[in-house]
């Protein structure tokens, strides 16, 4: 009780010190048994707008966890993230609220239906203008388990917490609240805080509030904790204490972020000099201590650092160390005192954060490599990567996104953002463009822009429009592009050189803008590969044309420091004197493109097939790590077992549209020559063109259409001996159009197709639709529909060939992946394919050459054991409608990649007591490394 009234009495000393602060007073009490704190909290909330209030809506994060159906439930969903959902339900975490009350009398309040983690609470009486209100909670937090935030009680019973305590939300003339999404954008004002925290003493408790006293009482420590004008407020209660505490000439630092290994005086230098750093281009930290945590660090890392083992060190491990605490310290610093609504303009922090990590790099490790070290080892060197400096990822990391139409505005609120662009993109095209601005304005815009914003609004509301005048402010020039076309749009910034001619003693250049935007670009006039002149010239739409000195130059290049981040600058260059702008070069593997040469990629590439084996090759292409809208691959290759040459081809370009909902157009050339059969061969020549849309004001949505054409012609090569009986034609060509809308999700997913398919001897047209819900109690419904007929079939006499399969299509097409297309018996023919029936026994009548009708379902046992069943009705010419079914017990190990089916019962009775029953096992089994990948990068983009 003693120190009840100690935080009410520091609380009252913060009101009266600091008139107009919001103020609250929490005592809380830890209970390690339930995994649960029990809290009193008074809050004094005062209303600094010139509006009457009569409703407060506070913000109760922890309560974001309570349900699979809150915002932050949809999230994990829409990023294909299950371990919310099948988590425990007291691993969730959630928060029992017993009592509001104002001056000791209840209060009315209730949560939004569709923010759950938001509460509104009525007033009693009217809250005036510059006036307080006083509301005291009664309220248990349970807390969820750290798994999926990495917030929270971990395995070992250690409290990581963060969002933990209610609080108010911000009003400036209207109310900004919202849910908790796992995007640490939690908006609140400050507040004085005082907390008392009660504990077993066998923790440790780590705050970024300060510490005044702690007191131990019958094995229970209580710590007395107390912050003016704070936004965080982290807690950390810890069994072991990892974290170290480092005095700095410029602030104090504490930290158990991994120091690579470094000794105490290495770990203080770097300390010091990050510090120093900070100070010197924002000001004085005005907390007492800058509190930086591995889970920070781990939430956002220094990407492509994080990603190498810890037995590959290619950097230095004092690099790496400051490199960490940098970017995790420029983030707190930034987060606890730059008061911008950072859901709606997290890029003002992501800008600067990016922009002092690029300065940083710059001023201490100008020459160090992106690959560091590892650019130095033989084989590596070679690659266009090892030239590449650090800093230029952060051009790369947002080319990534702009290459293939997947960027977004800056400017776009933090939870419409794709995870890559959230994360990664965004933050490197904010940096990149306040670099931008200092190449364009040939000063440190940036720097003086950002260090006068601190000093003015720190730990004052503020917004993106304040820090814009700012950089307005400090420059002659004219900036406006940058907050109307860089910021504000996702327009892409692209120049060419289109034309150089010599008049006199000057050289005639014209700019082109592929874009539509009015962005300024640098022009460079260069002899022997060294910079003779330099000049910006502003922005423009279509095409400028400037007239400068030939001084005897060789070649022009624009945006030759890479400063601007172009998703072209293979067009950046033009010869004075010759016709070929860029050299051909030949490399090793695929690489990051270097737009100084014509590149052609060759690398070693190897295929299997039962009746090819093994084949080696080599592919020779022209992709990069960044996506191309004309891609060429030339795969040859020699297979062993058939002993032959075999191999593919492809050509493609793709025509991509931005703000459209027709998003993408890709033209495709393809042949491949491989063995179908023992020592029998096919060629295949497909030309194609596909069209897919989306919704282009919100790329986080799942749910796509795709309209294909294509026309396959295949010429498979007969056994003139007769050993091998091909199905069906040797030669055939079909016209194939299929149209498809699919919507994939972790609890909901959907899609349906339709085909049609013209040959000279047949023609068939099929629909399928597929359902799959995952319920509340974690039981997962699958319901596949199939339907095909045949429109003609003049083929049904002589082969089964282009029937409809119930179990194992034939793949007249070659679209699927077998890896024994003709097997009969074997390990191989028990491959399976979910693909026209859908079927998993193999039954008597296995094809319909007429029509077929099928439905395939199954359902959760328990985890990823399931029981599935198919019925259907088989139409063959000539014979009656045939009723077939199947089921049995499905293994859903990786689903789509990875599963084995044993079925049990169907029409040839109980499978399962019947002989050879090995053979009835079917599998799905995935190789595809790019299928495989995008089992990982889906939550990405």
């Amino acid at each position: 009780m003693k120190y009840f009234y100690t935080t009410l009495l520091a609380c009252l000393f913060f009101s009266i010190t600091t008139i107009g602060q919001n103020t609250m007073a929490i005592t809380a009490d830890l209970d390690v048994e339930t995994k649960s704190i029990h809290i009193e909290q008074n809050i004094t909330y005062f209303n600094d707008s010139n509006k009457t209030l009569d409703t407060i809506y506070l913000t109760d994060w922890s309560h974001s966890y309570s349900t699979k159906n809150t915002p932050l439930a949809t999230r994990f969903a829409e990023e294909f993230k299950n371990t919310f959902h099948f988590a425990k339900n007291e691993d969730r975490g959630f928060t029992v609220l017993s009592e509001i009350t104002a001056e000791n009398k209840g209060v009315t309040y209730n949560r939004l239906k569709n923010n759950p983690d938001i509460i509104a609470v009525a007033l009693s009486t009217p809250l005036l203008p510059n006036k307080a209100y006083h509301l005291s909670l009664k309220y248990t937090l349970q807390i969820p388990n750290d798994k999926f935030t990495r917030y929270g009680v971990t395995d070992t019973n250690d409290y990581n917490l963060r969002f933990w305590y209610i609080t108010p939300a911000v009003f400036d003339g209207e109310w900004h609240y919202f849910s908790n999404k796992d995007l640490n954008d939690a908006y609140v004002p400050k507040s004085n805080i005082t907390v008392q925290f009660t504990y077993p003493e066998d923790y440790t408790l780590i705050s970024e509030l300060n510490t005044v006293e702690t007191t131990v009482n019958n094995a229970q420590k209580t710590t007395l904790l107390e912050g003016e004008a704070r936004i965080n407020s982290k807690l950390f209660l810890n069994k072991a204490n990892t974290f170290k505490t480092v005095e700095t000439d410029f602030l104090t630092i504490q930290s158990n972020i991994d120091n690579e290994g470094l000794k105490a005086t290495q770990m203080v230098l770097a300390s010091d000099k990050v510090s120093g750093f900070i100070t010197n281009h924002l000001g004085d930290y005005p907390h007492e201590k800058l509190l930086l945590t591995a889970i920070d660090y781990k939430r956002d890392p220094i990407y492509g650092l994080n990603l190498l083992p810890s037995f590959i060190r290619p950097f230095p491990d004092t690099f790496q160390y400051e490199l960490k605490l940098l970017k995790t310290g420029l983030r707190n610093f930034l987060e606890n005192t730059v008061l911008v609504n950072p859901r709606e303009e997290q890029w003002v922090i992501d800008g600067i954060q990016t922009y002092l990590l690029i300065k940083y790099i710059d001023i201490y490790y100008p020459e160090i490599k992106l690959t560091g070290t590892l650019g130095n080892i033989w084989g590596l060197r070679a690659f266009h990567a090892a030239d590449l400096k650090f800093n230029d990822q952060y051009n790369l990391g947002y080319i990534h996104m702009a290459r293939a139409h997947l960027d977004q505005p800056l400017s776009m609120a933090k939870d419409s953002l794709l995870k890559f662009n959230e994360n990664i993109a965004n933050k490197y095209k904010a940096g990149a463009g306040l670099r931008y601005l200092d190449d364009y304005t040939n000063s440190a815009l940036g720097e003086k822009a950002i260090k006068e914003f601190f000093k003015d609004n720190a730990l004052k509301p503020t917004n993106a429009e304040t820090f814009i005048s700012y950089l307005k402010d400090n420059t002659d020039k004219d900036i406006d592009w940058f907050y109307n076309d860089y910021v504000t749009t996702s327009e892409k910034i692209d120049f060419k050189i289109k034309r150089v001619k010599k008049v006199g003693d000057s050289l005639r250049v014209t700019l082109q803008n592929r874009r539509d935007n009015e962005m300024p670009v640098s022009l460079y006039t260069l002899k022997n590969d060294s910079v003779i002149a330099q000049q910006w010239i502003s922005g423009f739409r279509d095409s400028k044309t400037i007239t400068i000195a030939n001084s005897d130059a060789d070649r022009l290049a624009i945006n030759y420091n890479k400063i601007i981040p172009e998703v072209n600058t293979r067009n950046n260059w033009k010869r004075v004197n010759t016709f070929l702008d860029k050299p051909i070069q030949f490399r090793l593997f695929k690489d990051i493109e270097d737009p100084d040469y014509s590149q052609i990629f060759f690398m070693p590439e190897f295929a299997y097939n039962f009746y090819d084996g093994f084949s080696p090759g080599l592919k020779l292409y022209n992709k990069t790590v960044l996506s191309k809208d004309f891609l060429y691959k030339f795969s040859p290759k020699y297979a062993f077992k058939s002993d032959q040459l075999v191999g593919s081809a492809y050509f493609s370009y793709a025509d991509r549209k931005e703000d459209s909902n027709h998003y993408f157009t890709r033209y495709t050339l393809r042949g491949e020559y491989y063995n179908y059969a023992p020592n029998l061969s096919y060629t295949s020549f497909t030309p194609s063109v596909s069209f897919r849309f989306r919704n282009p004001d919100d790329l986080r949505k799942n749910k796509k259409k795709y309209l294909d054409f294509r026309y396959v012609n295949i010429d498979r090569e007969i056994d003139l001996m007769g050993e091998f009986k091909t199905e069906g034609e040797p030669k055939y060509s079909v016209f194939n159009a299929s149209y498809t809308e699919v919507n994939p999700n972790l609890k909901n997913y959907s899609s349906w197709n339709t085909d049609l398919q013209i040959a000279q001897n047949f023609g068939k047209l099929s629909t399928t639709l597929e359902f799959r819900t995952l319920t509340e109690n974690n039981r997962q419904y699958n319901l596949r529909a199939y339907f095909g007929t045949f429109i003609y079939n003049k083929t049904y006499q002589d082969t089964n060939f282009f029937s409809f399969a119930l179990d194992r299509p034939t793949d007249y097409l070659f679209d699927y992946d077998y890896l024994g297309r003709t097997e009969e018996a074997g390990i191989l023919s028990q491959q399976l394919i979910i693909a026209e029936g859908g079927f998993k026994s193999q039954l008597e009548t296995p094809f319909a050459n007429q029509w077929i009708s099928t439905v395939n379902t199954s359902t959760t046992i328990w985890r990823y054991i399931m029981a599935y069943g198919d019925v259907g009705v088989l139409k063959n010419h000539d014979t009656s409608p045939k009723f077939v079914y199947d089921s049995g017990i499905r293994l859903n190990l990786v689903e789509n990649y990875f599963e084995l089916y044993f079925p049990i019962y169907s029409n040839k009775g109980w499978e399962i007591a019947q002989p050879e029953y090995d053979k009835s096992i079917r599998f799905i089994v995935t190789l595809s490394p790019n299928t495989l990948l995008k089992l990982f990068t889906r939550r990405w983009y």
